[in-house]
């Protein structure tokens, strides 16, 4: 048996600003999927569902991890440009070979 796909579900506060985050800043293409409170990102074989969740407590708030994955690219010098070329605030390299 093998794994096909890894599909990681966002619960977002704004599903609209979400999505043209993903889509404007990050590169991806952004899919209905019939129900109007979840979207799907897609950008290469990577694959983010999100889901309106207007009421859900954030995982800041709760003292949990801000972040909930990571992404690895084969150009990661391109990828930081394009990204920090539009919104994205800088990047802190780190010693275990992670900008972060």
């Amino acid at each position: 048996m093998k794994i096909q796909r890894t599909i990681y579900v966002l619960a977002v506060p704004d599903l609209e600003k979400t999505a043209e985050f993903f889509r404007d800043v990050l590169g991806f293409t952004i899919h209905e999927i019939g129900d109007q409170g979840w979207r799907i990102f897609a950008r290469d074989d990577c694959r983010i569902m999100a889901g309106h969740c207007p009421d859900a407590v954030q995982p800041s708030e709760i003292g949990d991890h801000s972040y909930f994955g990571y992404f690895v690219v084969d150009d990661v010098d391109d990828y930081y440009g394009m990204v920090t070329a539009v919104a994205v605030k800088p990047t802190r390299f780190k010693p275990w070979d992670i900008r972060r």
